[in-house]
């Protein structure tokens, strides 16, 4: 019987893998049938498609002005070829090094910063208990968002500058010594900092409002009976189950590692040759280079530096996110 058992076994598993072998493979659907099938969902994505082609494809064709000696009589594809001399050009000048240090390093400050506050204000607004109260704290966390950074440097300037600023007006009216923020190069950094988590925190948390939200309430419920403390349910459920956000907003974030905010860095700090080796950065250096110099071609050379350095970057790190855990990979 025992025999006879194991030989009906084998013939099922050998029947089954010719069963498996002998169905025959999917055909794909022609082209003009997909197109007739989806036509809804692709008219509805036409827009973004057509944004996309528009404004990020068809302007990539000025990448060669880097390789060339611009001239308005010829324009961009009449132009005289110069090869690699616009690229000369930025490394004689000496500050690509530090521009790109700056830009380098101010990033990986606002990411991980980022991540630290706009994790931690989600979890603390969801931790409210109170329903209006909660609806405030949001309101007033993502107003910063919407004031332009040029009202925000304004309001920097009538509140630190050195004559005339509130705060040195306070500084002076308990006796102490006025603080000249705007002739202390290594304060800015902080300065800087501080103004894009101020800004960012609030637009920010709302993907990670988002996430927590739409958690299962089962585990918390669950917890709360084994007698689970709020910080436990935090670190324990909520953290983990944010950390595919996380590492998405990080790579994405990443991605613009070598582009800086050009309104944080520019309208705060304006022109000012003092606080240049500590806040300029590669966007900055870029727009000074074309309105002072009036060179496309070095500029454009900039900025396909710049935009080279982001696509290797976010690469590589896709490369290493997808080799620790695919799952969280972007492709």
């Amino acid at each position: 019987m025992r025999k006879k058992s194991r030989r009906s076994g084998r013939m099922e598993e050998a029947m089954g893998k010719e069963k498996k072998t002998s169905q025959p493979a999917v055909k794909s659907e022609p082209f003009f049938k997909v197109i007739k099938k989806h036509w809804m969902l692709l008219l509805m994505l036409a827009p973004a498609v057509c944004y996309v082609i528009v404004f990020s494809y068809i302007p990539m064709t000025g990448v060669i002005l880097a390789f060339k000696q611009y001239q308005y009589k010829g324009g961009i594809y009449n132009s005289p070829w110069i090869g690699l001399q616009n690229f000369k050009s930025l490394m004689i000048a000496g500050k690509l090094g530090m521009v790109t240090r700056n830009t380098l390093l101010y990033n990986i400050a606002f990411i991980l910063l980022g991540v630290v506050f706009e994790m931690g204000s989600a979890i603390l607004i969801n931790e409210l208990t109170s329903k209006y109260f909660k609806k405030i704290a949001q309101s007033f966390m993502f107003l910063p968002y919407f004031i332009s950074w040029v009202v925000a440097g304004a309001i920097m300037y009538n509140f630190f500058n050195y004559e005339r600023g509130i705060v040195n007006h306070v500084i002076k009216a308990f006796g102490g010594t006025p603080f000249d923020l705007y002739n202390t190069p290594h304060a800015w950094p902080f300065v800087l900092i501080f103004l894009k988590i101020w800004k960012q925190t609030g637009y920010g948390s709302v993907v990670y409002l988002a996430a927590i939200t739409g958690l299962d309430q089962e585990m918390f419920e669950a917890a709360s009976i084994d007698g689970a403390s709020a910080w436990k349910k935090i670190r324990y459920i909520t953290i983990p189950c944010l950390k595919p956000t996380m590492v998405i907003l990080v790579l994405l974030a990443i991605g613009n590692i070598f582009r800086g905010d050009f309104g944080l860095f520019y309208q705060t700090v304006k022109s000012n040759a003092l606080l240049q080796p500590m806040t300029d950065v590669i966007d900055t250096y870029v727009f000074r280079l074309l309105i002072t110099n009036s060179d496309i071609g070095v500029s454009a050379a900039a900025g396909l530096y710049q935009s080279v350095l982001c696509f290797v970057t976010i690469m590589v790190c896709n490369a290493l996110v997808k080799k620790a855990d695919p799952d969280y990979a972007l492709y």
